[in-house]
């Protein structure tokens, strides 16, 4: 990142969870917990957060992030004196209600069992806010939640963000990515200037770099991301289909290459259904999962995909981000996403924990460049395939392998550059951090206003 310096952190492989400095009842906890190896992410992160200091971390979906950081902060917890009524110190900010959940169930078991009673709090939205504000009673000493929740609590009183010792974003791409500027804007100035804040990432646009720029003070970069020796092992397919064919393309793969289960990205909330209800007719269990659906039904549907009640789960982005299913064999893009990101995060479902995986693209006539630029975007090209019977016909069938790769260029507008001047204004007048933040939601908003 021009502009900003940054130290960095290796990774050795020869650490274990006590040599990193967390103290033997949270290194027995982790334990009981599965975390008795730390993956590359937790072993360069826990010492950097325990020494105090922000963090930009960039790792794989999958990578342990999690851990990363809920293991130093609840040291940070334990080193402090108990507090009553107990006072927010650590806060989790997520994009989604998903991950909300899950990084709470990862807090809440890490905190069992240690002195002090630990006390953390999930709040997100699309359920009923009163039982949230009753769990608030008597304080947290964390709170995991979506942004626009968190807000919503503030407003009705039901928890202060002044004593926040330490701000995690997890997901920060995504964060900036699905509309939360404003919120995180109205955030982070209700919350004291002294901090740690912890970043974490999975890919680097140019709105994550704005972020950390104005908001992180001396940072530790560690980026893990592209590390191939960590790369999952995920074997990628892609189809050309026309547009109509693809339901039968799908049911012609889950038969005749005998998936145990996939998963399936969809664009729209129709779209998830309509997959989903064709599926079911031609007696293939499937289930769909996007944003309309109550907490409670997202819920049933994924427990029953986990439990293999289901062969196939369709879902939107927003629905499926965050969500970890062990041992899952397949991904398809039904549709395409919108973006190398979104296809990176889309993949990363599969392959996981050193399994192998598959990840399945169909490509439409119309929709070829489109891969083409997600290709170029993640420097891999992905040979072409035709299945006898759903091979596009007409105009733009014969685009494939053989085409020149188009000239790199911003997929749409919510790819193209939108980040700060990192030093900003003229010589001696630098801006503050918090101009910083509010013309990077300015230029987010016009962004979207255009």
């Amino acid at each position: 990142m021009s502009g900003q310096s940054f130290a960095w952190r290796a990774y050795t492989g020869r650490m274990s969870f006590a040599q990193l400095g967390l103290s033997a009842a949270l290194v027995r906890v982790a334990a009981d917990q599965g975390f008795e190896t730390p993956t590359p992410i937790q072993e360069a992160a826990i010492p950097v957060i325990l020494d105090g200091h922000d963090v930009l971390g960039l790792a794989q979906t999958g990578s342990g992030k999690t851990a990363a950081f809920a293991l130093p902060v609840l040291q940070h917890l334990l080193n402090e004196r108990p507090r009553a009524p107990k006072r927010l110190r650590v806060l989790v900010l997520v994009p989604t209600r998903e991950l909300a959940m899950q990084v709470g169930d990862v807090m809440r078991e890490l905190s069992q069992g240690l002195s002090g009673a630990i006390k953390v709090v999930t709040a997100f939205g699309g359920v009923s806010i009163n039982p949230q504000m009753m769990s608030l009673r008597g304080g947290a000493d964390i709170v995991v939640a979506t942004p626009g929740r968190l807000l919503d609590l503030v407003d009705h009183n039901a928890l202060r963000l002044s004593d926040v010792g330490a701000l995690v974003l997890d997901e920060a791409d995504r964060l900036l990515d699905m509309g939360f500027t404003e919120e995180l804007t109205d955030i982070l100035e209700m919350l004291p200037a002294q901090r740690q804040s912890l970043f974490f990432s999975a890919t680097f646009p140019e709105d994550v770099q704005a972020l950390a720029h104005a908001l992180l003070t001396d940072p530790v970069l560690i980026e893990l991301a592209s590390e191939p020796e960590h790369a999952p092992d995920i074997t990628q397919r892609s189809i050309k289909v026309d547009a109509a064919k693809r339901a039968q393309l799908l049911r012609h793969l889950i038969k005749a290459e005998g998936w145990s289960r996939a998963l399936v990205f969809a664009a729209t909330k129709y779209g998830t259904e309509l997959v989903a209800h064709k599926l079911h007719r031609a007696g293939i269990k499937a289930g769909s999962l996007h944003g309309d659906l109550s907490q409670g039904a997202r819920r049933d549907v994924l427990e029953a995909f986990k439990a293999g009640e289901l062969q196939v789960l369709v879902a939107t982005d927003v629905a499926a981000r965050g969500i970890h299913i062990a041992d899952l064999p397949v991904v398809v893009n039904f549709d395409l996403p919108r973006s190398a990101a979104d296809h990176v995060h889309r993949i990363g479902r599969t392959g996981r924990a050193g399994a192998s995986g598959l990840a399945v693209s169909f490509v439409t006539p119309d929709m070829e460049n489109h891969f083409r630029l997600i290709e170029k975007r993640q420097g891999q090209r992905v040979a072409r395939e035709q299945l006898e019977g759903f091979a596009p016909e007409g105009l733009g069938a014969s685009t494939g392998d053989d085409a020149t790769l188009q000239d790199e260029r911003p997929l749409d507008d919510a790819q193209a550059p939108r980040g700060l001047d990192p030093n900003g204004g003229i010589k001696g007048k630098r801006k503050s951090k918090k101009d910083k933040l509010r013309e990077a939601a300015a230029a987010l908003q016009a962004k979207d206003g255009a």
